[in-house]
C-alpha cells in the first residue's frame, strides 16, 4: 500500500472501489480493526478500530455476501436472538428494531424457517437484520449483492437506502457497478495502493467529458459516419449501428441531420456511458 487517506462524514453512502489486488480488501480489515496497519491512522467515532476493539465493534456492522453470520441449521430468528444477548441489547429495543426490518423486507414468516431452507436472496435479508440489530452508526458492506436476482437486489437496495436516511453511514464497495449507481453518493477508487479519485459519482461521469452513447437503426443504408467525434463500436447492419459521440466534437443535432440527410432514422436511443467504461478508463489512465 502506497498510501490510502481520506475523511467519511456521518451519515454518507460511500462507494470504494478498485481493481483485485488495489487495496480494497486490506483497507476495510483496516476500518473493521481486523489488521493492525504496519503505518498511519484510523480514526472511527474517536475509536482506533485495532486498539479499542470490544468498544468499537458494538458500533459497526458489517455484511459479507460470500460470508454469512446465520447458523445454518437454525433459523434466523434465533440467530437474532445471540447477536441480542452479545451485544446486550435490551428486550424492548431490540424486539423494535428487528419488527421493523422484518416488515421493511418483508420476511415475517421466512426468519422462523431454518435458514438452509431460504433463498439466497432471503438469507440475505435476514443477513442485513443481523447486521443492524445493534444499531450501529457505520456498516461496511462487501459484494451485498453479489448472486441475488433483480427483486432481491432492489430490496436490498432500498432498505439500505432507508437505513441511509436513519442517519446510517454505509461504506460499500462491490463489483457489481449497478450497486453504486443506485446507492452512492460519493466514490473513492484505489488503485495500485493508492487513491486515485474521491468524488461524486457525477463528477466521476465527466471525466469522459460529453460522450454519449448512440442506438440509431434507419430506413436506408447508414452513411459513411467519418467524422471527428463519432466513434462506431458496433455495426450491426447497413441499418443499424452503435456508436460513442462526443459531443463537444459533434453536437447531436448535427449527427441527426447527417443521418437523417439520406437514410431517415427510424428509431434513436441516446444514453450516458456505462458506468463500467468510466471506471475502466480511470484505471488504465492510472
Amino acid at each position: 500500500m502506497k498510501g490510502i487517506s481520506f475523511n467519511i462524514e456521518r451519515g454518507e453512502l460511500v462507494g470504494f472501489l478498485g481493481p483485485n489486488g488495489a487495496g480494497k480488501s486490506t483497507t476495510l480489515k483496516i476500518l473493521t480493526g481486523i489488521l493492525y496497519p504496519s503505518a498511519g491512522k484510523v480514526n472511527i467515532m474517536g475509536y482506533t478500530p485495532w486498539k479499542d476493539r470490544k468498544k468499537y465493534v458494538a458500533k459497526i456492522g458489517a455484511v459479507f455476501g460470500q460470508k454469512s453470520q446465520l447458523l445454518w441449521d437454525i433459523p434466523p430468528v434465533d440467530a437474532f436472538y445471540l447477536n441480542k444477548a452479545i451485544y446486550s441489547i435490551p428486550e424492548r429495543v431490540f424486539k423494535q428494531t428487528m419488527d421493523e426490518m422484518v416488515e421493511l423486507l418483508e420476511v415475517g414468516e421466512l426468519i422462523r424457517k431454518p435458514t438452509r431452507q431460504l433463498s439466497l436472496g432471503e438469507r440475505m435479508k435476514c443477513e442485513f437484520i443481523m447486521a443492524m440489530l445493534h444499531q450501529p452508526e457505520i456498516v461496511f458492506l462487501d459484494e451485498p449483492t453479489i448472486g441475488l436476482d433483480v427483486i432481491a437486489k432492489d430490496k436490498i437496495r432500498q432498505f439500505i437506502l432507508e437505513m441511509n436516511k436513519n442517519g446510517v453511514t454505509f461504506i460499500l464497495t462491490t463489483h457489481d457497478l449497478s450497486d453504486i449507481e443506485h446507492l452512492a453518493q460519493r466514490v473513492i477508487v484505489v488503485n495500485h495502493g493508492e487513491r486515485v479519485f474521491d468524488n461524486s459519482l457525477r463528477t466521476l461521469r465527466s471525466r469522459l467529458g460529453e460522450k454519449k452513447i448512440i442506438s440509431v437503426s434507419t430506413l436506408n443504408p447508414l452513411p459513411a459516419l467519418t467524422l471527428p467525434g463519432i466513434t462506431i463500436t458496433k455495426q450491426i447492419s447497413a441499418h443499424n449501428v452503435e456508436l460513442e459521440l462526443d459531443m463537444a466534437v459533434c453536437e447531436l443535432n448535427k449527427f441527426i441531420a447527417l443521418v437523417n440527410k439520406s437514410s431517415t432514422i427510424r428509431d434513436l436511443a441516446v444514453q450516458e456511458p456505462q458506468i463500467e467504461t468510466i471506471i475502466k478508463e480511470l484505471y488504465q489512465e492510472e
